[in-house]
């Protein structure tokens, strides 16, 4: 397998993308490219990755939503392998729309397991498709930012660009949401 690979610089820090011509297959934000590479060759083994200039367009998609047209990166063809599990609950993200947010309870329960929220939160914690499988725009029941392994003040800059404002946590206090606090730690990006 061949897997074409992509960066873009933006004002929230470099991305990285894989597609293997047809599909996405993986985006995150990256300090650096090794660890991203690691997450690649444990996923799909022994694999050739070429550097490629805006593999199926991509880039210019991201870059188009870092420059303000928050719709940009719907409909790329993304494919993340996982669980049927998983599997619903990225396509379920798929499904909330820029500008739009839910909490981890409602999007369990719009996939048919409403006590599955702790779950939906393990899944969105493995998505390996960051912003095209928006797992950015799930929040608290109580609409505070919790859970983003790219951190929360990226998460709020980027909901900011969707057009969502959120409260201010105060100083010192944590961002618990009403179910006890039982998603603060779920993260969205997926890390090792």
């Amino acid at each position: 397998m061949i897997l074409l690979m992509d960066r873009l610089e933006t004002e929230l820090g470099t991305v990285a993308m894989v597609a293997d011509g047809t599909h996405l297959r993986a985006l995150d934000f990256v300090d650096g490219t090794s660890r991203f590479l690691d997450r690649i060759r444990r996923r799909f083994g022994d694999v050739a990755i070429r550097d490629v200039d805006d593999p199926l367009g991509v880039r210019s998609r991201l870059a188009a939503y870092f420059g303000g047209d928050p719709t940009a990166l719907d409909g790329i063809p993304a494919e993340p392998d996982g669980t049927a599990f998983q599997s619903r609950v990225w396509k379920a993200l798929r499904n909330i729309p820029a500008g739009a947010t839910e909490s981890y309870g409602t999007l369990a329960a719009r996939i048919g397991a409403p006590k599955s929220s702790r779950a939906v939160g393990m899944a969105n914690s493995l998505n390996p498709i960051a912003l095209v499988i928006p797992c950015h725009r799930v929040i608290g029941s109580n609409r505070a930012l919790v859970g983003y392994a790219g951190g929360l003040d990226r998460k709020r800059r980027l909901l900011e660009l969707e057009g969502v404002h959120l409260p201010e946590r105060k100083p010192g206090r944590a961002a618990a949401s009403q179910d006890g606090g039982r998603h603060a730690l779920v993260p969205c990006l997926a890390r090792d």
